[in-house]
């Protein structure tokens, strides 16, 4: 294929090829052509012209296929406008001569073809250009298509369209010829020709004004002739035409042309055009003489393609018109539309007033919906308001006149609630559509809409009643809050006017709405309220019976009631059941026999009223198993299956007695019973198969019944692929609420007063339920399916009924389904051969729908069977068939066998069978003279080569082959093949999947076959082809990305995106929804360069938006819920991956989606100056409002959308960003070095877009305008602003959070708003961004308000929303207040702990001063936050203690709610908890009283649960123990909950509520007394360490228990001193046996503290220092025992907690008790301090910093052991003593240099020997030979070359020395001589640094205070010995001035001390002095030096006083 690129075709390469190939070959070629031209070098071009015509021409005369000849015909054109355009008309008369050639056989027509295509193509390239020859073009070109085939005709039309085109308004002199032939073919019988001619005839009318004047009439009815027996296509391509004509009518373009001048331009009114409509409506296409004469007959009836063909012209009519145009006119346009409706003639029969309704509604929906912005929205649905008032007074007027001849006639009404119904499921709809924006439409008083619908519901028509009905749904649905108003409106009017039946029915239908709504309504209704309609039910049920004029209607309104009322789900219903099975018993006969004496009683009337009831019952009973399947518990459905069968037993008997009498009632009865029968497991009602059976075969036979239509039993029996073989799909159109009309047949379609119930199942479009009769058929053929299985002898009864096919294999396939699904066999052959011949017969049903279902019920059968030899028997049949069959449906329906019977077994696995099929299906796919077989078969292809999967690629170069040749010779006007071949090549892409990708040859072949059948497809003339090639390259893009290239792809996308085909706008918006997840750059990019290169003329506004913009439109005006979720996706991909790189770009973009509200937010000053003091925030709102952006009227859920994605845009650049997005100072100084954007800079944009959303009249957006509010405060507070020192950059925006937040906490507001709001509120105030307390309480006010709310509580008279919203509301007040008093007491703690001499703060809002924000409502703050908490504990009980809960509930929540209340509290709970404990915490458990005045009602959560009698008032202890127990029970049971693993944040609160609780004296206590309760916690905390790897939450544990320690110290303290006193031992050394161990030392596990706290304390240091475990020490993940160490400084933190606690667990043992983990704590302590010895002090990857945390708590735990008691007890002395000698003789060893890792931290290993030596008793340190091998440490540490750990063996010599004697005695003997020995080497080597110069000045005071450690007799020479080294230290003159500083320093201090000891020792002095002369001179020389400095210093301090002033005046000024 590489060949084929360039200039000139290779006719070498092309001549080599087959003919197949060479086609391929060819169309490759002109495919690169056609890039080509437009970018070659026009000389080259002329260059090569002629040769290029000439094989251009060659090709046109070789029988191109189709898709080569529009592209022929392109190329040609190009190259001529291109090069030289002179010889063009050589190629126009050779094309004419073509056409005139008499030559009629078929091989000639493909080069006939392709010249009408040539010429077509050269007229709209070149144009004017050709003028001269464009009359005899077109006179050549309409004769020809006399007597042309259908190909011929449609190939005309598309050419003339294109000579239109291009020759714009020079071709008016031929405009009457061509409309003259577009007329015949206009209503040809090709539907191909129909859709061209519909296009020409759009073209023609740009210029031809006569089309749209004078012949605007006949137009008309030529499209409604059209419309007869058309397509869907063909309605869609007519409609465009007559509403594009219709709308040019009403508003003429400006014309262009002077002949267009010279003819005028008549304007045509509305009315004219809609009685044009109305005309083809009411008498479809025929003119005035035929349709006079079908009236006489009585056959006017008007088919429903006409009717629906110009319900789709209106509504492109009103679309051409424009949004303003339709707001300008819809007054007029309704009255119209409401006249055509009211029409007799359109409403002659049920069916056609269904579909004239559904019609009309259509036209409504689809203009209004799409084309009318909010405030638009809501005008409309004022005039449809009053039109509705208007009306029913017209209605009500007439009812109410005496006069009998103007009385209104029962036609009259009938007209009147048609026009009824249409207008209220629109005015419906459009409220829905507007949710809560559209409040403003309930308050209106001019319309009183409420008023108006609800006066309806008294209609005398029952369609009109329930569409009023369901109206006031669609009003609580859209505005909760009316939810509960209307129910009391509407049961209060039921209960006045009872003894009317409209008002019965009309009230009882609205009620049972208004439940049904509650489905859609998170925030619910009151629990009250099912009460209410509980009462109302049984009330009608109960005197129904009193008046026989309107018993059927209390009987249907009472069920109907009960029946909404199940919708309300189990939290409801189940305390009305009871009730309910009660009436339910009273609705049958207690038993058979009593229904047997039933029957011999009453007659048709009254049997008439209980089979209403009866029927109504189970209605309910339906209800009740779809909706609370939980209550269904076998006693319920042993309690229901009385009535059942009783129920079911009635039903034969009845028919037998009554007849037609009842026949409607009865279907109604058999059709309940049938469907709670299937809903049921039909175990339960096995006793009545028989008689069910029975009356299933008699229903479904018998000659009365009205068989249901076709296309609503079959399609769902077939499989969702097959449907694709019988067109497009009704869910792949917009259009599908009125094409499913064409489905009806005779039935007629669906509509809600069929089935009355249906009123309140849970959807969002109006119910469109069948009659009767049909939905009977559909019940019992399902039913049927479901006993199936469960019988013995299955098929008894159908084996030998002769029944029509259509109905008995939707049995027998229902059958087989069912067997399949349940597992079971299909039983002996007996069974399976009636079942097998009813299927194969139906596959030769001439019904296709038949055909589809027939192949799939063969493959579920083969699926039950589950025998291969069965399948391969089955295929067998199929293969003899498709042999011998010569007809094409018998071929159709086994081809699609042969790919369908695989469909459930796994796949194809033998390759023979799957050669075998695939060459069948080969056959039949190429058969040319059936394109249906050709379809069907191609379609079995695409599902074998699905089945065979990797086994299919031998086949698969063959099949590509196959695929191609056929998409370039299949005729165009057969588009279901080409949908078919669409299959295929999806398949074949599928198959090979990621081998796509390879480079060989072969597969390159392939890949060009695939990317070449995608070309053919993308220029098919069909919407679903084209989809289809979007799909193919899809899949392409997926296994072989860099083979799709996006620059063709993406711009073919995009002008797809307004496709006025859904199919294609879902397949163009999934293709780009994947590019976007990788490229979505590049994708942006195409589609910005497709806007610069062509001008297109797409709706889409990518040149202003980009993109991005355009898919925001389109998401605004689709409503297609698969499309809408796709776009939003695509959006999202794209913002994940462009959006940190376009911020600027994005943000824009959110911020005008969010600002195109008609009626949009004003916007808000963002930089606003402090007004002084301001009291309210009014002044954000008077600012001036924009211009507005791209974007006009755009819903509220688009703008929902848009804030959404400007919360993803800030976790985006938080994510993956720069850290500058969160850094004013970082961003403003790279934006000054690049070009680059950061969201800082835009904090001003996203205030205001979250201000904007925040205040906008829709709730969702107000929610997520209050979250976006959330996130930008958590994500921004703590960035300072550069600019203000000691200021954050969103103090500037205080006021606009302020006004953001309080429309939320207006009395209106709904409860989820306002809790939202509270959070917002409680994380502004926390993040301490205001620091003025005056600027504070503008919120703080709001949520005081709140507070005030939540007192008031349960008094609220007005409940709206169910009880749980108000658990909602008052939980997030209460936990936002929890929030802001954490963090105030929080900064209170930090301040005190920084500065504790601080005073109050000034006003502030940190620390104190938020605080006393607080303080004022703490009192009732607490009692509000304990009894939630009490409430949550409640709620937290497992099932079992359910029977002790409060029957009335929980402070918070009622009993009925407490399900829904459940998850407020798990979401509240932990601040609230914490907050509790830091109240208690600072009131210290001390109770005072503190009950607020203004509490209005009691919260005594001290009361736990139980009775409040004055028996049981508890005294303040034990109040205190609650609420201690309550605390530490929440606490506790969180902590071990499994599910607790995602939940950081509560687990952080719970850890700080118990330290804050602990820290407390008394609840200290309480613990330390129980040490089950002690223990319990360390058990908790252990697994909390090892389940949570969070260091704050580990360091948080560890504190726990350092607290838990402490409390048992205190404790057993408490207990020796106790005992102490009571004894009145004298001496101290025999502490009293308290603490674990006692007198055995036995520690328990799992009831021992000291246990519990050394397992967890393990477990710390073993997973932060793994050598010490001697299993992990030689392990690779314990590592070396040395290597560096890795401990960050969380865990350096945690291993100095886990020492700390260590060492304080002695003093909680008994003496023997603390010998049996002396060992322990000694080894951890010493294995610790090994670690870290051997790190470098500023090494190791834990650096210095981290471990110098670490090596102090170490040697602090050491010496606290050491020094514990314990080691001083008597009876523990001797044992201490020994262990402690050992961990002395370890802690020695780690010197040795053995050791394979040498000491690198002596100090610290000195330090440890220190405080061995100063604390531990001398019997352990005076043991030899460990005194000895310390004193040689020592001496060892005095050679150190390093200075520091000199100076730090000095000092710890001197804290020795001067230790008790028994100690230091050897230790001045042993190292007395080295001290001075090194003294005295000084002189030959004098200090060079500080360090060495500190050392040497440690090492003298070591010496001093070893000489006064001495006795005063021999301290004398001591002193002697000290001075001379003193006077060592001493420089002479000469040297002192050129010594360095250490050693001058080193002088001085000599000097400093000489002069201090010298007089203390004088006599000593003075002999040395005396015997040294030289130490004598020494000495006086550096005194006499001494003074000379000290006299110099003194003079320089004086001179300045002596000198002039240092500022002179200057007196000279020359």
């Amino acid at each position: 294929m590489e060949r084929a690129h360039s200039l000139l075709l290779n006719e070498e390469a092309c001549s080599q090829l087959g003919e197949h190939q060479r086609a391929e070959f060819v169309f490759e070629w002109l495919r690169f052509l056609k890039k080509l031209l437009p970018a070659a070098d026009r000389a080259d071009v002329k260059k090569n012209q002629k040769c290029l015509v000439e094989q251009l021409t060659g090709i046109l005369i070789g029988s191109p296929g189709p898709p080569t000849r529009w592209l022929l015909a392109h190329c040609l054109a190009l190259l001529y406008r291109v090069g030289d355009s002179l010889t063009s008309s050589h190629t126009v008369d050779r094309c004419n001569d073509i056409i005139r050639s008499k030559d009629d056989s078929p091989s000639y027509l493909p080069t006939r073809l392709a010249a009408i295509a040539c010429l077509g193509a050269l007229y709209e390239q070149l144009g004017r250009l050709l003028v001269n020859t464009f009359k005899e073009t077109l006179a050549n070109l309409l004769k020809a298509i006399k007597s042309a085939e259908s190909q011929g005709r449609y190939e005309i039309m598309l050419s003339v369209e294109k000579i239109l085109r291009g020759l714009g308004v020079s071709a008016v002199p031929c405009h009457r010829d061509i409309y003259k032939a577009t007329r015949a073919c206009l209503t040809d019988r090709s539907m191909a020709v129909r859709c061209a001619a519909a296009k020409c005839l759009l073209e023609l009318q740009r210029e031809a004004v006569f089309l749209w004047t004078s012949e605007l009439e006949n137009v008309a009815t030529l499209c409604f002739r059209a419309f007869e027996s058309s397509n869907y296509d063909v309605r869609v391509a007519i409609s465009k035409l007559l509403g594009t004509l219709l709308a040019t009518a009403v508003e003429p373009k400006q014309p262009t042309g002077t002949v267009a001048h010279r003819q005028g331009s008549r304007r045509s009114s509305l009315e004219e055009v809609m009685d044009l409509l109305t005309g083809g409506f009411l008498r479809g296409g025929a003119g005035f003489l035929r349709a006079s004469g079908d009236k006489l007959k009585g056959t006017s009836s008007v088919s429903k393609d006409i009717r629906i063909g110009i319900t789709q012209s209106c509504v492109v009519f009103v679309s051409c018109l424009g949004g303003v145009w339709l707001e300008a006119n819809f007054s007029a346009l309704l009255v119209l539309l409401m006249e055509l409706v009211s029409q007799t003639r359109a409403t002659q029969t049920p069916a056609d007033a269904v579909c004239c309704r559904r019609c009309i509604s259509f036209i409504l929906r689809a203009t209004l919906g799409s084309l009318l912005g909010e405030k638009a929205q809501i005008a409309a649905a004022k005039e449809i308001c009053l039109a509705i008032g208007k009306q029913k007074r017209a209605v009500d007027a007439a009812m109410c006149d005496g006069n009998v001849e103007t009385r209104v006639t029962t036609t009259d009404v009938a007209a009147s609630q048609h026009v009824l119904v249409c207008a209220l499921l629109e005015l419906g709809s459009l409220v829905q559509g507007l949710a809560s924006t559209a409040a403003s439409l309930l308050t209106d008083t001019s319309t009183a809409l409420l008023d108006t619908v609800i006066s309806v519901l008294l209609h005398p028509s029952v369609s009109a009643r329930l569409a009023a009905a369901w109206c006031l749904r669609c009003v609580a649905v859209a505005l909760p809050s009316q939810g509960a108003v209307l129910l009391d409106r509407c049961a209060e009017r039921l209960n006045a006017l009872k003894s009317c039946p409209e008002a019965v029915a009309g009230y009882s239908s609205a009620i049972a709405a208004l439940l049904g709504a509650v489905q859609h309504c998170p925030l619910g209704i009151p629990h009250t309220k099912g009460n209410v309609v509980m009462g109302l039910a049984e009330d009608l049920l109960r005197s129904a019976t009193q008046n026989s004029r309107i018993s059927i209607q209390r009987t249907q309104a009472g069920w109907l009631l009960l029946s909404s009322l199940n919708t309300l789900g189990p939290a409801v219903v189940e305390h009305h059941l009871p009730r309910m099975l009660v009436l339910w018993r009273c609705a049958f006969p207690p038993s058979i026999r009593d229904l047997d004496m039933e029957l011999r009683r009453g007659d048709h009337f009254t049997w008439q009223v209980t089979l209403e009831g009866r029927a109504g019952a189970l209605c309910a009973m339906k209800s009740l198993v779809i909706h609370c399947r939980d209550l269904l518990t076998d006693d319920v459905i042993g309690r229901l299956l009385t009535p059942l069968a009783c129920a079911v037993a009635l039903v034969p008997t009845l028919i037998k007695s009554y007849g037609n009498l009842i026949k409607n009632t009865s279907v109604v009865f058999r059709l309940r019973v049938y469907e709670i029968l299937a809903l049921l497991p039909p175990k339960t009602y096995e006793e009545s198969f028989g008689i069910v059976l029975k009356q299933l075969v008699t229903d479904i036979t018998g000659p009365e019944n009205v068989v249901c239509s076709e296309l609503t039993l079959l399609p769902p029996l077939c499989h969702s692929d097959d449907l694709a073989l019988l067109g497009p799909a009704l869910q792949d159109m917009d259009q599908h609420y009125i094409e499913e009309q064409l489905q009806g047949s005779s039935v007629g379609g669906g509509t809600l007063e069929y089935d009355t119930f249906t009123i309140c199942v849970k959807c969002q479009d109006v119910p469109a339920p069948l009659p009767p009769p049909a939905a009977l058929t559909t019940a019992a053929i399902q039913l049927f399916g479901v006993i199936f299985p469960h019988i013995i002898v299955p098929l008894r009864y159908t084996h030998s009924l002769c029944l029509p096919l259509l109905l008995l294999t939707p049995l027998s396939f229902l059958c087989v389904q069912h067997l399949g699904s349940s597992r079971v066999g299909l039983g002996p052959e007996e069974v399976r051969k009636p079942a097998l011949g009813l299927l194969v017969g139906a596959l030769e049903s001439s019904n296709p729908l038949l055909r589809c279902m027939a192949a799939e019920g063969l493959s579920r059968l083969v699926q039950v069977v589950n025998d291969p030899a069965f399948t391969v028997s089955m295929t067998l049949v199929s293969f003899d068939k498709l042999k011998t069959a010569r007809d094409a449906v018998t071929r159709t329906g086994h081809a699609l066998a042969l790919g369908s019977l695989y469909r459930y077994v796994g796949g194809i696995s033998s390759p023979q069978h799957l050669s075998a099929c695939v060459g069948i299906l080969f056959t039949l796919s190429q058969d040319s003279t059936s394109p249906e077989v050709q379809r069907w078969a191609l379609h079995s292809l695409s599902m074998v080569i699905d089945h065979a999967g990797p086994l299919y690629h031998g086949h698969v170069e063959a099949s590509f082959t196959l695929v191609l040749r056929l998409l370039l010779s299949i005729p165009p006007t057969h588009v279901e093949v080409h949908q078919s071949l669409g299959r295929c090549l999806n398949a074949l892409v599928t198959t090979l999947g990621p081998d796509l990708q390879g480079e060989g040859q072969s597969v390159s072949a392939l890949r060009t076959s695939c990317l070449v059948g995608c070309a053919v497809m993308q220029d098919s003339p069909d919407c679903l082809v084209e989809a289809q090639a979007i799909s193919c390259l899809q899949q392409l893009h997926m296994f072989a990305p860099r083979h799709v290239n996006l620059a063709s792809l993406v711009p073919s996308l995009c002008v797809n995106l307004c496709s006025s085909y859904l199919s294609l706008r879902r397949a163009v918006v999934a293709c780009l929804r994947q590019l976007a997840q990788k490229e979505a750059l590049e994708v942006s990019e195409h589609a910005v360069a497709l806007v610069k290169d062509v001008s297109s003329s797409t709706d889409v506004t990518i040149k202003e938006v980009g993109l991005e913009g355009a898919l925001f439109s389109l998401l605004d005006r689709e409503s297609d819920p698969r499309l809408c979720q796709d776009i939003q996706e695509t959006l999202v991909h794209m913002m994940s991956s462009i959006a940190t790189g376009k911020l600027a770009h994005w943000l824009k973009l959110c911020k005008d989606v969010l600002s195109a509200s008609a009626e949009s937010t004003a916007p808000v000053e963002t930089n606003q100056e402090e007004e002084g003091e301001r009291d309210d925030d009014a002044s954000v709102f008077h600012t001036t409002s924009e211009s507005s952006g791209p974007f006009t009227n755009l819903r509220w859920s688009t703008r929902v959308f848009a804030v959404e994605c400007v919360c993803r845009i800030i976790a985006l650049c938080e994510s993956h960003g720069h850290p500058a997005h969160f850094d004013m100072a970082l961003a403003q100084e790279h934006r000054l070095h690049e070009s680059t954007d950061f969201l800082v800079l835009h904090l001003a944009a996203l205030i205001r877009m979250a201000f904007m959303a925040a205040t906008d009249h829709s709730d969702k957006l107000r929610l997520s305008g209050l979250q976006t509010l959330l996130v930008i405060i958590r994500k921004f507070a703590a960035i300072p602003e550069p600019e203000f020192p000691g200021h954050v950059i969103l103090e500037q925006y205080q006021a606009n959070v302020g006004a953001a937040l309080r429309p939320a906490f207006t009395a209106d507001a709904p409860p989820d708003v306002t809790a939202k709001a509270c959070q917002v509120c409680s994380a502004w105030i926390a993040s301490g961004v205001v620091s003025d307390l005056r600027d504070l309480r503008r919120v703080h006010q709001l949520l005081a308000s709140s507070l005030v709310k939540v007192q008031a509580g349960k008094e609220v008279p007005s409940q709206l929303y169910n009880e749980g919203t108000s658990t909602m509301e008052t939980l997030a007040v209460l936990k936002a207040w929890a929030e802001v008093y954490i963090v105030a007491v929080q900064r209170r703690q930090g301040e005190q702990a920084a500065s504790p001499l601080l005073e109050e703060d000034c006003g502030g809002a940190g620390g104190p001063g938020l605080l006393t924000l607080v303080q004022t409502d703490l009192a009732t703050l607490s009692r509000l936050w304990l009894a939630a908490l009490q409430d949550y504990v409640l709620l937290t009980l497992p099932q079992d203690y359910s029977a002790q809960l409060p029957a009335t509930g929980g402070t918070f929540y009622t009993a009925e709610t407490a399900e829904q209340a459940r998850p407020h509290y798990c979401s509240s709970w932990a601040p609230i908890l914490h907050a509790t404990a830091l109240w208690l915490n600072s009131t210290g458990f001390i109770m005072v009283d503190d009950s607020p005045a203004n509490l209005s009602r009691p919260v005594t959560p001290t009361s736990m649960g139980q009775s409040t009698s004055l028996a049981s008032v508890k005294s303040p202890e034990d109040i205190s123990s609650d609420r201690l127990h309550l605390i530490l029970g929440i606490s506790v049971e969180f902590l071990c909950s499994p599910h607790s693993h995602d939940q950081m944040e509560n687990i952080s609160s719970c850890l700080q509520a118990l330290q804050a609780l602990l820290e407390v004296s008394w609840p200290r206590s309480k613990v330390g007394n129980d040490q089950v309760l002690s223990v319990e916690l360390l058990s908790v905390l252990h697994r909390l360490i090892v389940t949570r790897e969070a260091p704050g939450v580990q360091l948080a544990v560890l504190e726990l228990v350092r607290q838990v320690v402490c409390a048992a110290q205190e404790h057993v303290k408490e207990k020796r001193h106790s005992a102490e006193v009571d004894d009145g031992a004298a001496e101290k050394e025999t502490v009293p046996e308290f603490g674990e161990g006692r007198d055995t030392g036995g520690l328990v596990p799992g009831r021992s503290l000291v246990f519990g706290a050394l397992e967890l304390c393990l477990c710390v240091l073993v997973r932060k220092l793994p050598q010490l475990s001697p299993k992990l020490a030689g392990s690779p993940s314990g590592g070396q025992g040395g290597s560096s160490l890795s401990l960050s400084d969380s865990d350096c933190r945690q291993v100095a907690a886990a020492l700390a606690i260590l060492s304080d667990l002695p003093s909680i043992c008994s003496p023997d008790g603390s010998v049996s983990i002396l060992p322990t704590l000694m080894y951890l302590l010493m294995g610790v301090l090994r670690e870290l010895v051997q790190q470098p002090c500023g090494g190791g990857a834990g650096g210095g910093e981290a471990l110098g945390l670490v090596v102090p708590a170490a040697l602090q735990a050491l010496r606290a052991v050491l020094s514990s008691p314990m080691s001083r007890s008597e009876k523990s002395r001797g044992a201490w003593a020994h262990l402690l000698r050992c961990a002395l003789n370890t802690l020695l060893d780690f010197w040795d240099s053995g050791t394979p890792n040498p000491v690198v931290d002596e100090v610290s290993l000195l330090t440890a020997l220190t405080i061995f030596l100063l604390t531990a008793s001398p019997e352990v340190t005076t043991a030899q030979p460990l005194q000895t091998r310390c004193i040689d440490k020592f001496k060892a540490s005095l050679e150190s070359k390093d200075p520091v750990v000199s100076r730090r063996s000095y000092q710890l010599m001197m804290s020795v020395f001067q230790s008790k004697t028994g100690v230091a005695v050897p230790f001045i003997q042993g190292l007395g001589s080295c001290v001075v020995g090194h003294l005295q080497g000084v002189e030959r080597r004098r200090p060079q640094s500080s360090k060495e110069l500190q050392a040497i000045q440690d090492g003298v005071r070591a010496l001093e205070s070893l000489v006064f450690a001495a006795d005063e007799m021999h301290r004398p020479q001591l002193v002697a010995i000290l001075l001379p080294i003193l006077i060592s230290f001493l420089l002479d003159e000469n040297a002192l001035s050129s010594a360095p500083a250490p050693a001058r320093t080193l002088h001085e201090s000599a000097l400093q001390d000489l002069m201090r000891i010298g007089p203390q020792h004088s006599s000593v002095f003075k002999a040395l002095m005396a015997s040294s002369p030289h130490m004598k001179a020494r000495l006086e020389a550096a005194v006499k030096g001494n003074q000379e400095s000290v006299n110099a210093k003194a003079t320089q301090l004086q001179v300045p006083s002596k000198t002039s002033p240092s500022i002179q005046l200057k007196t000279n000024f020359l």
